[in-house]
């Protein structure tokens, strides 16, 4: 049941591509042909866990890929798949995807490995800064490359950020209005910006505490007095290039929007052979 869901996200976005028909490839009916996609880059592939069964849906045999997060460098051959020469008219999509979410599971380890480094602990986490509609599959990206999904959504977890404490007007209290009426299964988080309100929203309750662009050497006083009582995160303007800065300073989370909103797709081609 799962994977049919992902499946019928894939054939909409087929449909954008296709419909109401490919106008060119029509005029080859009856070739049969083999796709074989390589990669043109380096990196950590993802993509195939919705691909392959996607192919397998429309009708294509003989589908053979790699295993999703697996290094891959230049000329691997990451899928095949033999059908009608519709190969071509999947191509584009495929390539896109495969490019797409393997861009995201790669910044994601580099992120990681570099982060866990100096704390081996770390996680490194994405955030809400997704593509719409395309969020299921890039918090999986994320996973791919080692990485924490964080939120797929406003119901999995409470986050009171700034805007939220600023029409309520007082941390402590909506803390308390907040764990007198939600579930127990459900973590509270507090967005803060300077050591004060981290004080106050740990004394409240908070369960883990979001550092919201703060400088390393803020975050230091901060993780010295609450490290070990409360989840502490730090989120805002962290890239592979300043996530070591942040991991030193011994949070325990690193969350991201540059990993889905700024990674470079890999990218993928797809060569056909007439059989």
């Amino acid at each position: 049941m799962i994977e049919w869901i992902y499946v019928k996200r894939l054939l909409d976005y087929l449909e954008e591509d296709v419909m109401p028909e490919d106008i060119t490839t029509k005029f080859l009916e009856g070739i049969k042909a083999r796709g074989v996609v390589k990669c043109k880059d380096s990196g950590i592939l993802a993509g195939n866990r919705f691909v392959i069964p996607f192919l397998n849906y429309l009708g294509f045999s003989n589908i053979n890929g790699e295993k999703d997060g697996s290094e891959v460098n230049k000329n691997d051959v990451v899928l095949i798949f033999e059908g009608n020469a519709d190969v071509l008219t999947v191509e584009r999509l495929i390539l896109n995807f495969l490019g797409k979410l393997s861009g995201i599971a790669t910044i994601t380890n580099l992120m990681v490995k570099r982060a866990r480094e100096v704390n081996p602990n770390v996680r490194i986490s994405g955030t809400r800064k997704t593509t719409p509609g395309f969020r299921l599959f890039e918090k999986y990206a994320i996973e791919v490359g080692g990485g924490d999904p964080h939120r797929y959504n406003l119901s999995d977890a409470v986050l009171i950020k700034d805007n939220h404490i600023a029409l309520y007007g007082n941390i402590e209290e909506l803390i308390k209005r907040v764990k007198s009426s939600v579930s127990f299964t459900k973590i509270i988080e507090v967005e803060v910006s300077s050591y004060e309100d981290a004080i106050r929203a740990y004394k409240a309750g908070a369960d883990a505490i979001l550092l919201d662009n703060m400088k390393p050497y803020e975050i230091l006083p901060i993780v010295n007095e609450l490290k070990g009582k409360v989840i502490l995160e730090v989120s805002g303007g962290v890239t592979p290039d300043n996530v070591v800065d942040y991991a030193k300073t011994g949070v325990d989370v690193i969350s991201s929007g540059y990993i889905t909103h700024s990674s470079r797709s890999l990218d993928f081609s797809l060569d056909v052979e007439k059989i």
